[in-house]
């Protein structure tokens, strides 16, 4: 689906190479500054890279704006989510899933449609609030691979409990599609098929999670 390949940007990425698959849910961790969220932006078109390869179910992606990555079926969660002045959720859902109903989406994320439709994306509504709202305008795109910047953040316990049934549930639903998790939580690393440890801009570690859970529990 996605092959990375030889990726570097400024002195943040030294070489990055790894390939995504149809099915995979992969976490990417490590520590903060190693490379997680420019990865991500340089995959989805925020960031242009320096050097390397981005080839997207075979297309080299490098010249492509983000909106035309969208178009091709990429999708991306904010680490810190956008406001929009004067978009309601129901707005944002809308042009997400296009004339679908989207009530099921804030349901997935554990919000009721009825308190959070009509409402702004703005700064009435908390942290959790939006990044829930962010990520259901994210699963109601349908893309081919899914990036989440450590979903998990301003998430409360109960909401967290939640969020891994939704990664769980989008993997079962969508088999051809692929999800990539930036974070540094377990209980997400535990469902994945794979993790890959970025540490100074490099891959330091890569492998299912039995294998590099316990390596990374060393490194603590």
């Amino acid at each position: 689906m996605l092959q990375i390949k030889g990726v570097s940007y400024k002195s943040i990425l030294k070489g990055v190479s790894f390939s995504i698959n149809a099915g995979d849910l992969i976490v990417i961790t490590g520590p903060n500054g190693s490379g997680k969220s420019t990865l991500a932006k340089c995959i989805v078109g925020i960031e242009k890279i320096d050097s390397g390869e981005l080839l997207f179910k075979g297309e080299d992606i490098r010249e492509k704006s983000c909106t035309e990555r969208a178009r091709l079926g990429l999708a991306y969660s904010f680490q810190q989510p956008i406001h929009f002045k004067g978009v309601t959720v129901r707005d944002l859902l809308m042009i997400a899933a296009g004339n679908e109903k989207v009530d099921k989406y804030l349901k997935k994320v554990g919000l009721e449609p009825e308190l959070y439709l009509d409402r702004e994306i703005n700064s009435s509504l908390s942290g959790g609030e939006l990044k829930r709202i962010e990520i259901a305008s994210v699963i109601a795109r349908k893309a081919e691979l899914y990036i989440f910047d450590e979903p998990e953040a301003g998430i409360d316990i109960w909401s967290f409990g939640n969020l891994i049934k939704v990664f769980k549930d989008m993997r079962k639903r969508q088999p051809n599609s692929a999800i990539v998790i930036i974070s540094h939580q377990e209980r997400i690393m535990k469902i994945a098929n794979r993790i890959i440890l970025l540490k100074d801009g490099k891959i330091a570690l890569s492998g299912s999670a039995d294998k590099v859970l316990p390596q990374l529990e060393k490194m603590q």
